[in-house]
């Protein structure tokens, strides 16, 4: 009886997968799951560090840019303070040379000359000068793009900042689909697991079949996150 048992047990292995051959898949791809796992955890753990990051770093440019912005528009209401008073002074001048007044005309001048140098950075003494050369009363500010320039810097800042929090974002919804993959990967491992409790071969290969293809695509799924920003091996091991 023993060995028509024997006997039965070889001809079934014969005809399908033996028991041996079976464990060994199923630890190969334990291994390879678990591997796979702890790299999806790592990856996810570095995007959410570089999400903090670029957070932080937006926050604190966000507060520079718009400490820059208040700085460009108190510039801004000073520098036309300032051209009001030179606009009073140049209508003196001209009130003064159509009297006849020359000696009263050219101190006047002198003192928008002072009032230029003293009070006037390099771009608005060319814009006011502009303004001077018009055929037409206009005003430093008319010229095209100067306002702007009050806010160049600032805007340059905000923007920087703008960037820095939507890479935060991408580095945050990545570090999420990185974590929704060690799910997946934790799924394939506990069908792994109980693979062992069934006692019909037929069943456990079935389990593991179901446990590779999910071992399969969620790898596939792995494959078409971005790794971190600046993201390299070496860089771990190389300093």
């Amino acid at each position: 009886m023993a060995e028509e048992k024997n006997t039965n047990t070889e001809s079934t292995a014969k005809k399908g997968i033996s028991e041996e051959k079976l464990e060994i898949i199923v630890a190969l791809l334990l291994g390879i799951t678990a591997i796979l796992t702890a790299w999806a955890s790592w990856i996810g753990s570095l995007h959410g560090g570089n999400q903090a990051t670029n957070y932080t770093r937006s926050n604190n440019l966000s507060a520079t840019g718009n400490s820059m912005y208040n700085e460009a528009s108190q510039n801004y209401m000073q520098d036309m303070l300032v051209w009001n008073q030179i606009s009073d002074y140049l209508f003196d001048i001209e009130i003064a040379k159509t009297n006849g007044r020359s000696a009263e005309a050219a101190l006047i001048e002198e003192k928008v000359d002072t009032l230029i140098n003293d009070n006037c950075s390099e771009k608005f003494a060319e814009a006011i000068n502009w303004a001077l050369e018009q055929e037409e009363y206009v005003t430093p500010f008319d010229k095209d793009g100067f306002v702007d320039g009050y806010y160049t810097e600032a805007n340059q800042t905000l923007d920087e900042a703008n960037a820095l929090l939507e890479e935060g974002r991408t580095d945050n919804a990545n570090g999420d689909a990185y974590g929704l993959v060690s799910v997946i990967y934790s799924l394939a491992l506990f069908l792994l697991g109980i693979v062992g409790i069934f006692k019909k071969i037929p069943n456990r290969l079935l389990i593991t079949i179901f446990a590779a293809v999910i071992l399969v695509i969620a790898t596939i799924y792995m494959c078409t996150i971005p790794l971190p920003t600046g993201f390299s091996l070496t860089s771990f091991f190389v300093r």
